[in-house]
């Protein structure tokens, strides 16, 4: 049977739609998941963005730079290339009388030249460090950022080279996406940490597109589902089933939580989520008047005691 003109008019549009919104989601997917090797610069944070430029965005996307190692650590490192899924680089920095060592892992669009400071305080505290490119980021194989997924693997990588040393006493650091995968990997490769300090890790992938959304003052109906799907087939995995809360069920080693109260890309509730799912000896910190941000810049006396007091009660 033939349908009405108008009816075949309301689904050529319907159908027009359902084409764009897709092609729009596709392309943010990819240009979420994958840095460029331009010299544009990286997109502000939406706080610091006009409402044209956050219109922008919503159209064109980001810009996103792949990475890159700004400074080197003051002490006396090693340069280390393990092959993980990707090839991955890291600093190793040994210390004498060491009272085990830290791996320390960055978050979306970071680097590991933006752990040092971190890193020098946890060598204050008596501890060697290794500072982690993940894959597409510094030194580093590739442009891919999977937030998270398969970033997990790379966490495994660094905590068997480390394991082989003989270490007894091994840390393990994560800030947003590198604590996911840090999480990701005790889940699904059931690696055994002494211990972990976890920095605003996100529930689900779905909430921190959701949240993403949100930043930029965008729809947040139906498109973030259609972007996560297309950004799963991109990247080769199921982005609905990435869940850090799901995750915490199999955590059973000592863990800090630590959480900025005014974040607007991590809520609360995920927060909550997550420390309730934590099986071992657990403890959670709340940082007031602090976002999704550098911790230890904003609340640096607190942030070392935190991890001071941490440290202690963890390794006997």
């Amino acid at each position: 049977m033939k349908l009405p003109k108008y009816v075949t008019k309301i689904l050529k549009i319907l159908l027009a739609i359902f084409i764009i919104i897709n092609s729009i989601a596709f392309f943010h997917a990819y240009k979420f998941t994958h840095f460029s090797n331009s010299k544009a610069k990286k997109t502000k944070s939406p706080e610091e963005l006009s409402s044209l430029d956050k219109a922008k965005i919503v159209f064109f996307g980001v810009n996103n730079p792949k990475p890159k190692n700004k400074k080197f650590p003051s002490q006396k490192h090693q340069t280390v290339k393990l092959k993980s899924n990707k090839e991955i680089e890291c600093w190793l920095i040994k210390i004498e009388k060491s009272k085990g060592t830290v791996i320390l892992f960055h978050g979306y669009g970071g680097e590991k030249s933006q752990l040092i400071e971190k890193s020098d305080e946890f060598i204050k505290l008596g501890f060697s460090t290794m500072l982690v490119d993940f894959m597409g980021s510094g030194n580093s194989e590739g442009n891919q950022t999977t937030i998270g997924y398969k970033e997990s693997e790379q966490v495994k990588t660094a905590f068997d080279y480390i394991n082989q040393t003989g270490e007894k006493n091994i840390l393990l650091f994560g800030t947003s996406m590198g604590a996911v995968a840090i999480m990701k990997s005790i889940n699904d490769y059931r690696i055994k940490p002494k211990g972990i300090i976890l920095e605003c890790p996100f529930g689900s992938m779905y909430q921190t597109v959701l949240a993403r959304f949100r930043r930029v003052n965008a729809p947040t109906f139906v498109i973030p589902r259609i972007l996560l799907f297309w950004g799963g087939v991109q990247n080769g995995f199921w982005g609905f089933a990435h869940n850090p809360t799901t995750y915490a069920k199999s955590i059973t080693c000592p863990t800090l939580l630590l959480y900025g109260e005014k974040d607007k890309s991590v809520s609360r509730k995920e927060i909550d989520e997550i420390y309730t799912n934590l099986k071992g000896p657990k403890k959670l910190t709340i940082y007031k008047n602090t976002g999704h941000e550098n911790y230890l810049i904003k609340n640096k006396i607190e942030w070392i005691q935190n991890i001071n007091e941490f440290l202690k009660k963890t390794i006997n």
